[in-house]
């Protein structure tokens, strides 16, 4: 067996169905699941639709590298997105099976395992998917920590020479899971300097770059960071983006990475051997999604909706500020013992949030998770207001 299997650690969902292993909620309340960023808005029909019209491309195998049509709709979308020029859809486009995949598969790409010990750094908290990428291509991990002292910004300047010098791989996260931070073009001017530097490659994760609450002010993407720097050819840079938050369909698995075309290359390479190519079916249905910004407009409202009407209430009781972007709350808790909280809040009232040290790591002896609770506001505005509700109670009660 490998033995780098023996290194992961158990899933942040999985430790939380062992922290309520015996409990039985109270049964005056129903079930409300705050924990999981999973989208719970309709998928919009006319998705539905244009999967059901391409059934017949299950009749065929699909390509590794994805079908034209799909690939010049997500340039299209990239270009009008972020303001910047149309990606090339044969050398800087790949549709991929959802952004999860492809973040994991990348650090295998990327990763040269010949290499003395080689490092990725990501986010601390973090996407556990970095972490067991970084593990299994043999790299070991550095977890840089996003704190509320540091505005929650990754301080590359206090990760010491000699492991820049061994990293192969840097994961960002804009707008970031779980704080909803947004990088600066200012961050990226540095992390881009850094690049340069050491020749590490850079993935950012974008999966949450659609949901956000002004119109008029979208969070600034990689890409378009790039551009505005002058990296007009993506050097060192991938990005990897998905429809399933933007779109309400995670159940598609469909998403894309683009940028630097060499990396591209590469990366498809190793696809084509992994066997990871999306259904033309789904292709087909991604193409309708990514042409059309009236249901992702739709969807952001109804985000924002909830925001407006939760985030007063949790800020009355607790620190609670508004984030950049995404559809977390991320929330220090009052007493501090994270778990703790999430399990009475589970067996009072029989609400399911996130323990922040669930999805973070040790780093200089403490947790930048701990004392932080994750809050997916997935559920319904009137499932979401009465958490809020219940919460509100708890902490009432045990103050």
């Amino acid at each position: 067996m490998n033995p780098y299997l023996d290194l992961l650690q158990p899933y942040p969902f999985q430790k939380l169905r062992e922290l309520f292993a015996g409990i039985t909620p109270s049964s005056e309340y129903t079930a409300i699941n705050l924990s999981i960023g999973e989208p719970k808005h309709a998928t919009p029909a006319f998705i539905k639709e244009a999967l059901i019209a391409n059934l017949d491309g299950l009749a065929s195998y699909p390509l590794t590298a994805g079908l034209p049509t799909l690939r010049l709709a997500i340039s299209n979308w990239i270009a009008r997105r972020y303001d910047i020029p149309a990606p090339n859809p044969e050398t800087q486009i790949l549709p991929v099976n959802g952004s999860r995949e492809a973040l994991f598969a990348f650090a295998q790409t990327i990763v040269d395992p010949c290499f003395d010990q080689p490092v990725v750094i990501s986010p601390n908290p973090f996407y556990q998917i970095y972490e067991g990428a970084a593990l299994l291509a043999g790299a070991q991990p550095y977890y840089l920590p996003t704190l509320p002292e540091n505005g929650y910004r990754m301080d590359f300047t206090s990760v010491p020479e000699s492991v820049l010098a061994r990293t192969q791989l840097i994961y960002v996260c804009s707008p970031g899971n779980p704080t909803g931070r947004v990088m600066t073009l200012e961050e990226w001017r540095a992390l881009f300097a850094l690049s340069d530097r050491y020749g590490f490659a850079i993935a950012a994760d974008e999966c949450y770059s659609e949901i956000y609450f002004d119109e008029a002010h979208p969070p600034l993407g990689a890409m378009q960071a790039a551009q505005q720097l002058g990296r007009t050819d993506y050097r060192n840079l991938v990005v990897f983006s998905s429809l399933s938050k933007r779109s309400n369909v995670p159940g598609m698995r469909s998403g894309f990475v683009a940028g630097d075309a060499a990396i591209i290359a590469k990366f498809l390479l190793y696809r084509t051997y992994h066997g990871s190519a999306m259904s033309p079916s789904v292709q087909m249905a991604s193409v309708a999604a990514w042409n059309d910004e009236a249901h992702v407009v739709e969807n952001r409202r109804l985000y924002a909706e909830k925001f407006a009407a939760v985030q007063p209430m949790l800020n009355s009781v607790m620190p609670a500020a508004m984030p950049d972007a995404a559809f977390y709350l991320w929330i220090r808790v009052p007493h501090g013992d994270d778990a703790a909280f999430a399990r009475k809040l589970y067996q009072d009232y029989h609400v399911t949030v996130l323990p922040g040290s669930f999805l973070a790591r040790d780093f200089a002896d403490s947790n930048p998770g701990a004392g932080f609770i994750r809050i997916a506001l997935v559920a319904s505005l009137a499932e979401c207001v009465d958490a809020a509700t219940r919460i509100q109670q708890l902490i009432t009660h045990t103050s």
